[in-house]
């Protein structure tokens, strides 16, 4: 999918996680905070670059703000925050069927 404006999904409330798009320079950029990073930091980037790959995004710069999510949960705002940056989020939404 192609990114084609700036989109975000989530909050930053305990357990959730924010998530912004945005058009990128040839590569994916990831950007990530975590209050877990610690103890989850290689597995929260594993679940990110996972889900872009599913939903086959190659050019983009994505940013996370994660407050302890559960990896369901990052993965449904990056999918979340997809769809808005590629106007998707109107009609025919396949919530859920990218991510398997």
């Amino acid at each position: 999918m192609e990114i084609k404006k700036t989109a975000m999904a989530g909050t930053l409330e305990s357990s959730d996680a924010q998530v912004t798009v945005e058009p990128g320079n040839g590569t994916v950029e990831l950007e990530l905070s975590s209050s877990v990073m610690n103890q989850y930091g290689r597995q929260i980037k594993e679940t990110v670059l996972a889900t872009l790959e599913r939903l086959e995004v190659d050019n983009a710069k994505i940013t996370v703000v994660d407050k302890g999510a559960l990896d369901c949960t990052l993965a449904a705002r990056i999918e979340c925050a997809v769809f808005r940056s590629c106007d998707k989020a109107d009609k025919d939404i396949p919530w859920g069927g990218m991510i398997r």
